[in-house]
């Protein structure tokens, strides 16, 4: 049997003095017991503040179609639609900057003041596309305030998952990281279909004049109070235990001599170095973690380009590809990630038990045998194929989503946890994830083929599985570089008497 599919949960003695980066006995003020109840309040404030994030970004890829006839020269529907999928993807090509600069900001200042932070600015970039005039009223300044306010919501996003995957990761007992890890994409889909919902409510209740007229406008003006609540929400979380229990031991170590103690047990520990610059975590980054970067990479192009298939091309291609009512196609959307929102706590709770690489493999092998077929049943064009085929996708795509949030931070040790899964995360998105929209139509357009994204699917899905077979089991054991973390005294003193042993 492969080493990475055996018991997950059992953790032996080795796993966890590996992991933690000691040798010597584990010892009870080793071991982080947190309190059951605050890392609920955690965990729900991230998650209700990312789901904030994913409403804002979210209303962008519903209203995509209307949005390519407000700031974009009238004329050519296809051109229209594919110059407002440009600009989605043009928020992603500053993700990686984000990703530069909030991850190790997150490393050396903390996780909390940056997930204030990137909530702060995507509410303010959402809110201000709102206010743009359209190409009509003012020309091409239009679409260029359209792609800078776009620009800054992709920045602030590009510091949003790391921090938020990895402030969770952080507060999550070991052996419960994989059900408090699905909470962050629980918010993501909470997002998704509130924008989703909004959006058809509209579409339901005004014509195609009065949309572009000034009902477009509503979701994004929304961004304001939204942003108040998801930054008060933020504001009011406590640093990770793991983030802070190492800054207490690098500022007891104290100075070069501490360094070096620390050098020597091999505890890693943030290197207050970095206050003078993140140069020095970068390259450690590039230098010591290539192979879980490139992991990363691969892991998140997978899960990206099935995730925004999906759930932000999907209703423009079939409106747009497919000529089925464009309001129907979103509440068909809406319905399957309710389903998805039933399942993703039970899957990644079941991750606890089984470990996460089974689960994305399966997940993986699911999109490359059922893409064509479920891509069939919804060219079919009958409300039932259409539901079918994408709930299957969906069922599909949830494997990664109870899994990625608490698989990827595992990958990195702590003192540059966020830094680390920022960059590699956002370089993959960037490249894959937000140009799927773009590359999906441009292809359907181009080869006349409308089975083509189910064929970037499977090819997303065959580099995922490499990686997912390559990737550590890291499920019940400690995080890289962390002391072990138990929800209770008695999972503390069984773990040093296991250890003992």
């Amino acid at each position: 049997m492969h080493p990475c599919l055996s018991d997950p949960a059992a953790g032996t003695a080795d796993d966890v003095r590996r992991r933690v980066g000691r040798d010597d006995v584990l010892r009870m003020e080793d071991i982080t017991v947190v309190d059951p109840k605050t890392v609920d309040t955690a965990v729900r404030a991230t998650m209700l503040g990312n789901a904030m994030e994913w409403y804002d970004f979210g209303i962008y890829a519903y209203m995509a179609v209307t949005i390519g006839h407000v700031f974009f020269p009238s004329g050519n529907d296809t051109a229209q639609v594919l110059s407002s999928f440009a600009t989605f993807a043009a928020a992603f090509v500053v993700r990686p900057l984000g990703g530069f600069f909030f991850g190790p900001l997150g490393d050396r200042i903390g996780r909390k003041k940056v997930l204030a932070t990137t909530m702060l600015m995507m509410a303010g970039g959402t809110l201000s596309i709102g206010l743009i005039p359209s190409y009509a009223t003012i020309g091409f300044v239009a679409p260029i305030l359209l792609v800078l306010f776009r620009m800054v919501q992709g920045f602030s996003a590009g510091g949003e998952y790391g921090g938020a995957s990895t402030f969770i990761a952080e507060y999550a007992p070991d052996k419960r990281r994989g059900f408090y890890g699905s909470y962050l994409e629980f918010g993501t889909l909470i997002g998704y279909i509130s924008a989703a919902s909004l959006v058809t409510l509209l579409k339901a209740l005004l014509d195609d004049s009065q949309m572009e007229g000034w009902g477009w406008r509503i979701p994004f003006l929304l961004a304001a109070p939204i942003g108040i609540v998801g930054l008060y929400l933020r504001l009011r979380l406590e640093e990770s235990p793991a983030f802070t229990k190492a800054l207490e031991e690098h500022a007891a170590a104290g100075g070069a001599k501490g360094q070096r103690a620390d050098a020597e047990r091999g505890a890693e520990v943030p290197d207050k170095n970095l206050d003078a610059g993140s140069f020095a975590e970068f390259r450690r980054m590039f230098a010591e973690q290539r192979k879980p970067m490139l992991l990363c990479v691969a892991l998140v192009a997978a899960y990206n380009i099935n995730d925004y298939m999906l759930l932000s091309y999907m209703p423009t291609y079939l409106s747009d590809t497919l000529d089925y009512d464009e309001t129907h196609g979103l509440l068909q959307i809406v319905v399957v990630m309710l389903v998805l929102l039933a399942v993703i706590h039970p899957l990644g709770a079941y991750t606890d038990r089984i470990g996460r690489r089974p689960v994305v493999i399966a997940g993986c092998v699911g999109f490359i045998v059922l893409s064509v077929p479920c891509f069939a049943l919804i060219q079919n064009g009958g409300l039932v194929t259409i539901f079918l085929g994408l709930l299957i996708l969906g069922l599909v795509l949830v494997c990664f989503l109870a899994t990625m949030s608490a698989a990827l931070p595992a990958l990195f040790p702590t003192e540059i946890r966020a830094g680390a899964l920022s960059v590699s995360f956002n370089i993959s998105v960037s490249a894959f994830g937000g140009t799927t929209p773009f590359v999906a139509e441009a292809l359907v357009s181009g080869t006349g083929n409308n089975y083509t994204p189910a064929f970037y699917m499977m090819f997303a899905a065959a580099v995922g599985l490499v990686a997912a077979w390559m990737m550590e089991e890291t499920a019940g054991q400690p995080l890289m570089g962390s002391h072990p973390s138990v929800a209770t005294d008695e999972e503390a003193r069984e773990l040093v008497a296991t250890a003992q042993e």
